[in-house]
């Protein structure tokens, strides 16, 4: 298949989660056989962020990195939607895209059936800012694909798109796998951003007091810290390693012990069954897991089993300390986490599903383009 894909950034990661599983189905996509092109937006605020703090390198090393990934910037004025479809067979458009591009792929997909138009939501602004949504046309996509059934529902409850599909988000284990380490200089690794003030209190309970009171070495990678919080963790003697490429973070948890994951307060309170994506790449690179409470609703892991779950910063502290203590232990979750990876929750395991999807829309790998104009 033909396939565009809009996107806010391929090339940047700088307080954007969602190019992590963007990649990873890209290459997929590519791996089978398929062109996939990649649009994002000029001067894109990830990208301009990255490019303003950390200089072009950044950009550079995506390349190395990624070396059959490229993208097309794009802005308003030069962007002809019917160019764009006159190729493709499948149009995907996501969620953190302008209102006028949302809106025109909607237009256009309700004068032409020749290509499928699917709409792709990984964030909580359904239900943390519905006006924003209240802003945009679905009504002539094909479907949604929602990173999680409480997110499918809002999208059924309030009749936006046709159809509504369960895509969650996966690890890409072409990067994300375990890797040899000469030497743990680490006890505790810790992957975010600060989140604006959606887990401030979580982070102090969950994070920086246990790894205070058990007098852990702790390592922290993320972006838009507020100074003071970085001058209470320099004080408390907690390393502060700034932005790091998503690509670069397998390095970093194989220099660790343990790590954990702190879910923002949507996750746990607007949209519960949402793991978003950093337990899945944690767990594909090996390394024990303890997780701040989320409710998996949707049983896409085995809690205690996959990784442990500690309901407060005391039982935080308990599950460290017995990782940290029983290294057989802490192996032992790990290879277990790391098997239902492999098992169910890869980027291949989600392209199989995106795939199963467009055949019910009429689209399939085999049949000429031409065809598609006569089905829907």
């Amino acid at each position: 298949m033909n396939i565009a894909m809009f996107y806010h950034s391929l090339v940047s990661d700088w307080n954007h989660g969602n190019a992590h599983f963007l990649r990873g189905i890209v290459s997929e996509l590519i791996s089978r056989g398929h062109e996939v092109t990649v649009y994002e937006p000029v001067n894109a605020w990830s990208r301009w962020n990255l490019v303003e703090r950390h200089g072009p390198g950044p950009i550079e090393q995506f390349h190395q990195a990624y070396p059959e990934l490229t993208s097309i910037p794009y802005q308003q004025d030069d962007l002809d939607l019917e160019e764009v479809a006159d190729e493709a067979d499948l149009v995907i458009v996501h969620e953190w895209s302008d209102d006028w591009l949302i809106n025109g792929w909607n237009k256009l997909r309700a004068q032409r059936s020749d290509f499928r138009l699917l709409f792709h939501d990984t964030h909580h602004r359904a239900v943390s800012d519905p006006r924003a949504l209240g802003r945009v046309n679905l009504s002539a996509y094909d479907g949604i694909l929602a990173f999680g059934e409480v997110l499918r529902e809002v999208y059924r409850t309030n009749g936006w798109g046709q159809s509504a599909w369960i895509w969650h988000e996966a690890a890409d284990t072409r990067m994300f796998h375990p890797l040899p380490a000469s030497e743990k200089d680490t006890e505790l690794v810790w992957i975010g951003n600060w989140g604006d003030d959606e887990r401030t209190q979580e982070l102090e309970e969950f994070l920086f007091s246990p790894a205070r009171q058990l007098g852990i070495r702790l390592r922290l990678h993320g972006v838009r810290y507020p100074e003071g919080v970085l001058e209470r963790l320099a004080a408390q003697k907690m390393e502060y390693g700034g932005w790091l490429p998503n690509f670069k973070v397998p390095q970093a948890f194989a220099r660790a012990k343990v790590t954990v994951h702190v879910p923002r307060r949507p996750y746990t309170r607007l949209l519960q069954g949402i793991p978003t994506i950093r337990p899945f790449e944690a767990l594909a690179c090996g390394i024990p897991l303890v997780c701040a409470p989320w409710n998996d609703r949707e049983h896409l892991f085995t809690p205690g089993k996959d990784y442990l779950v500690a309901h407060d910063g005391e039982e935080m502290k308990r599950h460290l300390r017995q990782l940290l203590n029983e290294p057989d232990f802490a192996q032992e979750l790990a290879t277990h986490g790391r098997n239902t990876i492999l098992s169910r929750h890869t980027c291949a395991h989600r392209i199989d599903e995106l795939l199963a999807i467009c055949r019910t829309l009429g689209l399939t790998e085999s049949e000429p383009r031409s065809k598609l104009a006569t089905v829907g």
